[in-house]
């Protein structure tokens, strides 16, 4: 396995694949680099070199009980980056993986980053407050952390098996494979790991992040997601960035890179050509 060990010790494991412009993929949680299968290699036969890593704590990477939090998750991609000497790379962020692209980019990526991409992507905050009254409450997250804590294998059936893509929906097409890779790749990874990126994924304000960005940015997300629900996610993360593409998608889930792989990769190779 391909792994890098960070400056505090943990080994981060990533795949890199192919030759050509670097695109580098950011998965979201509980999930690792497998999550991204069907845009790997969809680009990487369109000559691009794919990157893909588990985040700390995720997947085959350290079950790190220390730095789950946004800025070591920056920082991690950070050392990767600088490992693999990537330049003029795109780097693509699902859901919790969109908050990890917005604080790399914003914080690292000057003269190694070519373009950004957010989908169905966690920032600008989730958590509700006065300052964010569109937000999900705090005990929605609790309550996240409550099933993980009483019964991980359990809760992680149900999320992929209800919202995440919109199997719950009448007249839904449900796929027990998918179902049972998003279990898979959930359960490969470390459970304080998962219980602090809880608190990440939806806490973290990556206000200033977006307001940094330099690059042109891609904002994709469905509006029918369940997860990370659009009015207080994508047009306001739109609006803070300098150079902002917002697409939406009438009707897609949380996890449209899986149901609609089709058009979003479309969608993908679009923006990056272009």
């Amino acid at each position: 396995m391909a792994t890098i060990t960070t400056k505090d010790g943990t080994q981060i494991f990533y795949k890199d694949w192919g030759k050509g412009q670097p695109i580098v993929f950011h998965h979201g949680w509980p999930l690792s680099a497998d999550d991204w299968d069907a845009q790997m290699l969809f680009f990487l036969q369109h000559g691009y070199r794919v990157i893909a890593h588990d985040r700390r704590g995720h997947g085959r990477s350290t079950q790190s009980d220390t730095g789950n939090d946004m800025d070591q998750y920056a920082a991690d991609v950070a050392e990767l980056a600088a490992h693999l000497d990537l330049t003029h790379a795109v780097h693509i962020g699902h859901s919790t993986g969109g908050g990890e692209v917005a604080r790399y980019v914003a914080r690292y990526g000057k003269g190694r980053v070519a373009k950004a991409v957010l989908i169905g992507a966690v920032p600008p905050i989730m958590v509700k407050s006065a300052a964010n009254p569109g937000g999900l409450p705090l005990e929605v997250f609790d309550g996240f952390r409550q099933a993980l804590a009483a019964n991980r294998a359990q809760f992680y059936l149900e999320v992929p098996s209800g919202p995440f893509y919109g199997f719950n929906r009448p007249g839904a097409k449900v796929s027990e494979g998918v179902i049972r890779n998003w279990w898979r790749q959930g359960m490969q990874g470390g459970a304080k790991a998962h219980y602090d990126c809880i608190k990440a994924f939806s806490e973290t304000d990556f206000t200033d992040d977006l307001k940094a960005i330099e690059v042109p940015t891609l904002v994709l997300h469905g509006d029918d997601d369940q997860i990370v629900p659009y009015a207080d996610s994508a047009p306001l993360s739109a609006a803070l960035l300098k150079h902002a593409t917002l697409k939406t998608y009438p009707g897609f889930p949380h996890g449209m890179c899986t149901t609609h792989a089709d058009v979003i990769n479309a969608d993908l190779l679009a923006f990056i050509k272009g």
